[in-house]
């Protein structure tokens, strides 16, 4: 085996893209990139009614959002046949393998007769069967036992009286996961193979191929399940789990990346934020647990917080406008990005996820009835702050958020009203909105005409 550092992720393409994936991809990622290695994209389309053309470019797609790159491949299971045909062939002719006329009906009935464990009882080891339409091709599973030394899990012994003599091909010849994984490991040279804890039951078994081919297993690594805050497994079906869904939601790339690292991974010194080259400074299998990961998207979103605050304020423009080209009112002109380029430094400070950068800064571009946002009702006393708050702001020279909020303030103090309930009603007509960047803000860029306008509309709007 060689001596270079090589891993791969090896994805099925029956659906989108799930973080759990995404997790094993940036483990495997950062064991290469750390150690100097190669990093390889296989994609495992065996299955061939469940796969999907548009699933593989999910799959490419998110991994290139996260930036988790590939040095070879993508690989393509579907058009490696041949060596998978190949390889049996050998298992065959070196006696390690032998074909098996059974069907599941009478491998069943036989179990039942028979009483006991279910599953295939070796019936056609020994009747020297050739290869023929229909026969599956199964491998001659030896006495003792199969140890498996795993990086997370340690020393995990599997007695050979568990696993029944498996299917390499079927009768279609077809081959089986077992059969594609080991053959496509053995011909990419991956040296170490880091994948989830559903894979280790399934992970003697290639062992035992290694071992009669007279090969070097790779060092394997299972990592830990993740669950649910119910500490159920991560279900595609009931949990929130679709990569491409929380990308479309404004996840940053980094928050997700730094994120899923520490599920299941301790940097040490209770640090939670990590850039890429910190991860790969401080990553090490050994610091990986076995206990399942809770998959916690509210915590997520606390990390998207962090990276929404620290990023660059044109980047932060930029991604804005990824979420804005949607909305009907936005044309992308320059006035357009001048607004929103003022607005930005105040709205990154609000926000947890990039799709609420539009119900931010919407009143800004369209009338709030086009928007369909609430204009009123407000109460007498709503209508008092109102009308004298729009008395003073009309006579300012200047149409400026210090002016603005000294002339708020005074009134306050007029009204000996708080300022937080003086607030309220004026940011609701102003914006349609009870939450939104700094209110004197909004006012100085939305302009003079169209805030006066707002309030004056909402005058005689009453409870």
């Amino acid at each position: 085996m060689t001596d270079e550092i090589r891993l791969r992720f090896a994805p099925s393409p029956t659906g989108y893209f799930h973080v759990g994936g995404a997790r094993t991809a940036l483990y495997n990622w950062l064991v290469a990139k750390k150690s100097g290695g190669q990093f390889i994209l296989r994609i495992d389309d065996t299955d061939e009614q469940r796969n999907k053309d548009e699933w593989t470019d999910g799959i490419l797609a998110a991994l290139g959002w996260l930036e988790i790159t590939f040095d070879e491949g993508p690989y393509f299971q579907s058009q490696r046949k041949s060596l998978y045909s190949e390889t049996a062939r050998r298992l065959f002719e070196s006696g390690l393998a032998y074909f098996c006329s059974c069907t599941r009906e009478e491998i069943d009935e036989r179990a039942r007769l028979r009483g006991g464990r279910p599953g295939y009882d070796g019936f056609c080891r020994d009747r020297g069967l050739q290869p023929k339409e229909g026969y599956a091709l199964r491998f001659k599973v030896p006495d003792g036992e199969t140890i498996v030394d795993d990086q997370v899990r340690g020393r995990v012994v599997f007695s050979n009286s568990t696993i029944e003599d498996f299917i390499l091909l079927k009768g279609n010849g077809a081959a089986l996961y077992v059969l594609a994984n080991f053959v496509d490991d053995v011909d990419l040279r991956i040296t170490h193979v880091i994948r989830a804890e559903e894979h280790l039951p399934t992970t003697p078994k290639a062992v035992l191929l290694y071992q009669a081919l007279g090969l070097r297993p790779p060092v394997f690594a299972h990592l830990p399940v993740l669950v649910n805050e119910k500490r159920v497994k991560l279900s595609k079906r009931r949990d929130r789990v679709a990569v491409e869904d929380f990308r479309d939601q404004g996840f940053l790339p980094e928050a997700m990346v730094n994120y899923l690292a520490l599920l299941g991974w301790s940097p040490g010194d209770d640090v939670e934020f990590l850039s890429r080259e910190e991860m790969l400074d401080r990553f090490d299998l050994s610091r990986v647990s076995k206990a399942p990961a809770f998959f916690d998207v509210v915590k997520m979103t606390h990390f998207n917080k962090h990276y929404i605050m620290i990023m660059e304020l044109d980047r932060f423009v930029e991604e804005s406008v990824r979420f804005l080209e949607s909305e009907d009112f936005w044309t992308g002109d320059e006035a357009q990005r001048a607004k929103l380029t003022e607005v930005a430094p105040f709205v990154k400070e609000r926000i947890a996820l990039l799709s609420e950068v539009v119900p931010m800064v919407d009143f800004l571009f369209a009338d709030l009835k086009e928007l369909g946002l609430p204009i009123g009702p407000f109460s007498d006393s709503d209508q008092v702050i109102l009308s004298r708050y729009v008395d003073r702001v009309e006579r300012l020279q200047e149409f400026r958020k210090d002016d603005l909020e000294s002339e708020f303030r005074e009134l306050g103090e007029e009204l000996s009203i708080s300022l937080r309930k003086l607030q309220a009603p004026i940011r609701l007509a102003v914006t349609g909105r009870k939450v939104g960047p700094p209110l004197f803000v909004a006012m100085e860029v939305l302009g003079r005409d169209t805030s006066i306008r707002r309030i004056k509309g909402a005058l005689g709007q009453r409870v």
